[in-house]
């Protein structure tokens, strides 16, 4: 009886199953209190909706805001065009397409279960695996994210989990083959046209594979003829994963006359983080800075003039404000790893809803540091590949401005180090117990 319920509880296809069907459970649950009407149009109203209505209705990549504000290069266009191929097949902001999509984002979500799986089995245990699946399988976040985001978030995260996975296997795969190196650039660059924000994670996982291939070669060969048998393949995963790029980014100079190598919303989102609304001296009411006036903005002086304006105004401001700069830095980082800004405020006075998010963002930062210092203790070649996810990713949402959604690409590199420290601490215990 013991055997079959451990098997059941490592059992990937069963994890797999009960994570699409959380997901689809709570989608169905939130679609009998939200009237149809709203579904069908609400989720598409922002920038990928707005993008893939431009799309389909012939013109272009453009307009994020369903106003003729011409060409943009707000998002990378992977999953505007699957929106927009959603749109071809159910109809433009029909409740169809919006069910098909919620549909597509929880298969990603619930497939992330798989590439964290493999990689717990390997970095700790075949137990440390499945637990991660477990827990991802029934996060909170992870598993509201598909109904309440029309967005890449799912599938980016399904593609970090993924390429940590391959950078372990491809860096550890004997023999070495070129083909496996294409693949797996061709996988980076489909994860920078899906989400850019995934780059940050591309020369730390690349260096370390080439790293483990690197001592691997070294065994083999000398001199200048192994320099050139290990460097050649990560070389040729970094020129594809670039190639992948070129396409959009041309398209981008053809547009916009300038060098946009993947997004051009970085200055706005610097600005949204670091503007005069933080100015504790000179609190105003209505705040100067608001969505719709800068919108309004965005609408009169277009993309570029918008965005060069943007970056101005943030660089001004943190160059006037270092004092305020430096709060917000460390309010973010609070922010980004408790799900919320003000947890212990918000925490005693929300639903029990909210309260579970909070909870879940906090303890599961806390466990990926214990679970990083668990690998670094055993002195596990993996540290470094998995600690690069929570330390190096999210920098860019400390200077900028973050939110549950932008963490979830990494959440489940977090659980899985969650996992590790959780196994780790009820095997210290059981040892401890036989001792006494």
């Amino acid at each position: 009886m013991k055997q079959k319920l451990r098997a059941g509880a490592t059992s990937l296809v069963l994890i797999v199953l009960v994570a699409l069907g959380a997901r689809l459970v709570f989608a169905w649950d939130q679609t009998r209190k939200i009237p149809r009407e709203a579904l069908a149009t609400a989720p598409f109203e922002q920038e990928t909706g707005s993008i893939a209505h431009s799309l389909v209705t012939g013109k272009g990549f453009s307009n994020p805001f369903l106003r003729d504000t011409g060409p943009t290069a707000w998002l990378t266009p992977v999953y505007p065009f699957l929106v927009a191929a959603t749109f071809k097949v159910f109809g433009v902001f029909t409740l169809s397409a919006f069910f098909f999509l919620v549909f597509v984002n929880s298969v990603c979500s619930a497939a992330v279960c798989i590439p964290i799986y493999y990689v717990g089995k390997r970095v700790a245990s075949p137990g440390a695996g499945a637990l991660a699946a477990w827990l991802w399988a029934v996060f909170p976040s992870a598993v509201m994210m598909p109904f309440e985001w029309i967005w890449d978030t799912s599938l980016t995260a399904f593609l970090a989990a993924a390429l940590v996975w391959v950078t372990l296997e491809l860096a550890e795969r004997e023999p070495q083959c070129m083909i496996d190196w294409l693949w797996y650039g061709l996988l980076w660059g489909l994860a920078l046209m899906v989400n850019p924000s995934v780059g940050a994670l591309l020369p730390f996982w690349l260096g370390w594979a080439a790293y483990q291939t690197s001592k691997r070669s070294a065994a083999q060969s000398r001199g200048k003829a192994h320099a050139a048998s290990w460097l050649s393949k990560p070389a040729l995963a970094l020129g594809v994963a670039i190639l992948c790029c070129v396409p959009w980014t041309v398209r981008n100079y053809v547009v916009f006359h300038r060098f946009v190598p993947l997004r051009s919303n970085f200055p706005l989102e610097l600005y949204i983080g670091n503007n005069e609304n933080y100015d504790d001296k000179r609190p105003r009411w209505p705040p100067p800075i608001t969505k719709e006036r800068e919108t309004v903005r965005y609408f009169r002086m277009g993309e570029t003039a918008f965005m060069d304006e943007e970056m101005r105004k943030a660089k001004l401001f943190i160059r006037s404000h270092p004092r305020i700069a430096l709060e917000l830095f460390s309010d973010r980082f609070v922010a980004f790893w408790a799900g919320i800004a003000n947890p212990l405020q918000i925490f005693l006075k929300a639903e029990p809803l909210v309260q579970s998010l909070i909870l879940c963002a906090t303890l599961s930062g806390i466990g990926a540091l214990a679970g990083i210092n668990v690998l670094v203790r055993r002195r596990s070649p993996y540290s470094f590949p998995l600690a690069v996810g929570p330390i190096v990713f999210p920098v860019i949402y400390y200077i900028t401005h973050t939110s549950v959604r932008y963490r979830h690409p990494i959440d489940p590199i977090v659980l899985l180090l969650a996992a590790i420290a959780i196994i780790a601490a009820v095997n210290w215990a059981s040892g401890f117990r036989k001792a006494e």
